[in-house]
């Protein structure tokens, strides 16, 4: 038999993507989850694993091949239910692979930097999500040049080889702005998030876009520097009861800043939504249950956590980083916090 005649004893996801004309990850997706394709797809890369002879159990092989059965998870803040939301996606997608997640607290003052070095092995996992928007992942690149795959959930990678789920940011801003502006606020102060990090800078960009496409003048508006903290929302309020023209309305770029917002605001006599309106970012669970409830910008965490889960599988079956990378939409969650402009 001529050689080019001979079948592949060994056919890659890589075959079956060049036979169905489609990626490695659109591959790995129809196979381990087949209803996030469309049945055309499915059908063509049914045709391709039958065409080249691929066995499904390749990629259970294939996550396994550190024989570690283990995902890591860097988590900034395991106490914040943001980031647990997020967490429970990842263990959701990994235990139907019957893969562990380790979780890590970054933050933890016992946590050094030789101890989150040991994460970086290819020993010790077969793979990295990273929720905490301080690493430097081309840092750690550099110091580790044998990195098991990495993705990002949440947050935004300084690499581009890095494949990230995260929520559409600068979409966020913008229906929480615009729902002010249909209440009639024209004048509308924002509290910001991390600047050092891509989404609070989104956040930010867009309450300044939305506002210069109403005709508002974004250099003029009130803007508080924050971290996302309740004690930046409170430094904010004490700021805003400082100021001779009040903002009516004040875009916070976190629920628990918004929290800390309205906290010191009541403290000092003011009341929410007759005195100021207020919308936060996140939609975390006990934003329902404020006083008052708290309007704000749902963010589908648990949907980004199974995303970047589904997104490091692709990478352990064969799949290339940059055909990763999914950006989901948030929603506006109207509640008591936000009222028409007196």
């Amino acid at each position: 038999m001529p050689k080019s005649d001979r079948p592949n004893t060994n056919p890659t996801v890589q075959d079956v993507a060049r036979a169905a004309n489609v990626s490695t990850a659109t591959v790995s997706r129809a196979l381990s989850s087949p209803e996030r394709v469309s049945v055309e797809t499915r059908n063509r890369v049914a045709a391709a694993v039958a065409k080249t002879g691929y066995v499904l159990n390749h990629a259970a092989r294939n996550l396994r091949r550190r024989d570690t059965g283990t995902i890591v998870a860097l988590v900034p803040d395991i106490g914040n239910s943001h980031f647990s939301n997020i967490l429970q996606g990842i263990e959701t997608v990994c235990a139907e692979r019957d893969l562990k997640v380790l979780i890590a607290d970054t933050r933890k003052p016992s946590m050094s930097r030789s101890s989150l070095g040991d994460f970086f092995s290819r020993n010790n996992c077969d793979g990295i999500v990273i929720l905490d928007g301080h690493f430097s992942i081309s840092d750690i690149r550099s110091s580790h040049p044998k990195l098991p795959p990495i993705v990002t959930a949440g947050e935004w990678s300084d690499d581009p080889a890095v494949p990230i789920a995260v929520v559409n940011n600068l979409r966020g801003a913008e229906l929480a702005v615009s729902h002010l502006l249909q209440l009639g606020h024209t004048n509308i102060g924002h509290v910001t998030g991390l600047l050092s990090h891509r989404p609070g800078r989104d956040r930010l960009e867009g309450f300044k876009a939305t506002l210069g496409g109403a005709g508002l003048d974004p250099s003029q508006a009130w803007i508080f520097e924050g971290d996302y903290t309740l004690d930046a929302g409170a430094r904010a309020a004490e700021a805003w009861l400082k100021l001779r023209d009040r903002p009516t309305a004040v875009f916070c770029a976190s629920d628990r800043t918004a929290f800390g917002f309205i906290s010191a605001l009541g403290e000092a006599g003011m009341q929410v939504p007759q005195d100021v309106s207020v919308i936060g970012f996140d939609d975390i669970d006990i934003a329902g249950h404020f006083v008052p409830p708290l309007t704000t910008i749902h963010q589908p965490r648990r949907a980004v956590g199974e995303e970047a889960a589904r997104l490091l599988l692709d990478l352990l079956q064969g799949g290339q980083p940059e055909e990763g990378s999914v950006q989901l939409e948030p929603w506006l969650v109207v509640r008591k916090s936000a009222a028409a402009c007196p």
